[in-house]
């Protein structure tokens, strides 16, 4: 009788389970990488923001500071009038102040919020409410700051067609410190603008 052989065909099983294996592996680690690289750059972004925050509140205290403190007295007056110029005599300037001063404690608050990014570059919650917040408070620094700046421009020009005469020349003191503040609250509202483009940017690598 003859022995009847079989022939029993094996493939290359272990071959293509070890390529599909290493497929897998390159996939997950380019995804790990593309992760950690978004991750990273949002950590920059929110490192950038808290430290921007901390110019704009030395700069929006120091705004405030400065139009609370402008005062000048002339060094000559008669028996019923002393001729004197201080912030609280505009209802711009005082404006400027209380609301340069809301800003300032807004920006104190925020700081947290900045810090959660930083430690969770990946949560929106906080980069959102950084977001809204800023765009809100920019708009009353930039009314602050447009007030306090028409009043200044008054101060140094006057107008003629209202016959207001400028008093910078009498008071030039006075007015180098209110357009000092206004100044530097101008800076404060450019540094919101690019608080609000990192917040944008960091919600659009989401």
């Amino acid at each position: 009788m003859a022995k009847e052989s079989t022939t029993i065909d094996v493939g290359e099983p272990s071959t293509v389970t070890k390529s599909s294996s290493h497929v897998v592996k390159d996939a997950k680690k380019k995804g790990f990488v593309a992760v950690a690289s978004r991750g990273g750059a949002k950590r920059g972004l929110a490192i950038f923001d808290f430290l921007l925050r901390l110019a704009a509140i030395a700069v929006t205290i120091g705004a405030a500071s400065v139009m609370y403190t402008a005062e000048e007295t002339l060094p000559f007056f008669t028996q019923f009038l002393q001729f004197q110029a201080g912030y609280d005599d505009l209802p711009a300037f005082q404006y400027f102040v209380i609301a340069v001063a809301v800003v300032a404690s807004y920006l104190v608050l925020s700081l947290p919020f900045s810090i959660v990014s930083i430690v969770r570059p990946h949560a929106v919650a906080p980069r959102l409410i950084l977001l809204i917040c800023d765009t809100l408070v920019v708009t009353l620094n930039t009314s602050a700051a447009a007030a306090a700046a028409s009043i200044t421009y008054l101060a140094h020009n006057g107008n003629q067609s209202t016959n207001w005469l400028p008093i910078c020349q009498q008071f030039g003191d006075f007015c180098q410190n209110v357009s000092t503040a206004v100044v530097a609250d101008s800076i404060a509202i450019l540094f919101f603008i690019v608080l609000i483009i990192i917040s944008a940017i960091a919600l659009k690598r989401h």
